[in-house]
């Protein structure tokens, strides 16, 4: 059995910037190699990750030029991110591609999966369940996403967060708002405690105040009617009404917060907007707001995907790739989701992928197989796009 990992810093995916993490760690590739699998990797993959080409060799890999010295011969991808329609075209039938294939958003590219007769296992459709936490790659990239937003903020603030009482006098504490309690929430919560920050957190999800305050933080608590979450833990979407009141219940908040980090996102649909301009306004000068979800849609009216602009004086940080901003660790902890998937799967006799959609996490993160389109949330996605 061979698997292919890519360079993905050469841009061969669908995202514009240079990817500077690796579906592989020299960890992981051990293991592949102990189980009996052929690793090929594209020199240079580990690089922004600061891991050498020497050190997967060491690991027992094969290092190679490109993509094509062997992926006629490969039964599996691993990627971080998509593979372009290209290089999807060229791969053997049956081949196993797994990684953030973004599959309500890239239709073309599914589509392109399904006529190569390639099976594609989308990272970001592995259910939250105890089983999969291991394999979980959404959650271990969200978590250092919550803890990078925190420090890019702390960063662009002209001010400490600490409380610091000095001969000179007393800096009072920042304070820090964090708009959403998923995974990112609660490690950004954390992070921006531990750096001594006043911080206080609000989510749709009453359900989710226990963790808040276990954390230090404080709960913001608006009524807006009847919320909850999705059976895989996603925040639910709310009405035009409640988002309405949420927003207006949130302006004293905002207007008070040093740094205000939003980080709501809808599976499979744009993000709401949390903060319109009009908010922004209510910010001291000097102030800073991250939009997590700046690059597919944006909580925060005014936010550039990619960019940090200033808007009436406040920092407003939408860069996005957040978990890129600690690479070596982001690659770990993914390379550590795709050997955990690979371990889980990859029997002997002959050593093979066993696909069973008898299995919850096979039938929910296996989207193209046979030929087809098999997932029917996203069938109905792109037959109401």
């Amino acid at each position: 059995m061979k698997i292919l990992i890519l360079n993905e810093s050469r841009q061969i995916g669908l995202h514009a910037h240079i990817e500077k993490r690796c579906a592989v760690s020299p960890g992981t590739v051990s293991k592949l190699v102990r189980k009996g699998i052929d690793v090929v990797i594209e020199k240079g993959a580990g690089f922004h990750a600061n891991y050498e080409d020497s050190e997967f060799e060491r690991s027992g890999a094969k290092l190679i030029e490109t993509a094509d010295e062997v992926v006629s011969e490969i039964d599996v991808l691993a990627c971080v991110n998509a593979p372009n329609e290209l290089l999807a075209s060229t791969l053997p039938a049956n081949t196993i591609v797994i990684g953030h294939l973004d599959p309500f958003f890239q239709q073309p590219l599914i589509n392109c999966l399904a006529e190569s007769n390639i099976t594609a296992l989308s990272v970001e459709m592995i259910p939250r369940s105890s089983r999969a936490q291991k394999m979980d790659a959404l959650s271990s990239q969200a978590s250092l996403a919550g803890y990078a937003m925190v420090m890019k903020a702390a960063n662009a603030l002209p001010s400490i967060l600490p409380m610091m009482m000095t001969p000179s006098g007393t800096i009072k504490p920042a304070k820090v708002f964090v708009i959403g309690a998923g995974v990112a929430g609660l490690q950004a919560i954390a992070t921006a405690k531990r750096l001594g920050a006043n911080v206080l957190a609000y989510d749709t999800r009453p359900v989710v105040a226990e963790q808040v305050e276990s954390l230090g933080g404080k709960f913001l608590k608006v009524d807006i009617g009847e919320t909850g979450q999705t059976k895989d833990g996603y925040a639910k979407a709310l009405t035009e009404k409640q988002q309405a009141i949420l927003a207006d219940a949130q302006k004293d908040a905002i207007a008070q917060s040093d740094i205000v980090i939003t980080t709501a996102q809808l599976f499979g649909r744009k993000p709401p907007v949390l903060i319109n301009q009009q908010t922004l306004k209510l910010m001291k000068p000097g102030s800073v707001v991250v939009d997590m979800a700046a690059l597919s849609g944006g909580n925060v009216e005014g936010s550039e995907p990619g960019k940090t602009v200033v808007i009436n004086g406040v920092t407003v940080i939408g860069t996005g790739n957040w978990s890129e901003e600690v690479s070596r660790a982001a690659t770990d902890m993914y390379a550590n989701n795709i050997y955990n998937l690979l371990d889980e799967f990859v029997k002997d006799d002959p050593l093979s992928f066993q696909l069973s959609f008898d299995d919850d996490i096979l039938a929910a993160s296996v989207i193209t197989h046979n030929g087809k389109i098999r997932n029917e949330t996203l069938l109905k996605a792109y037959e109401g796009a």
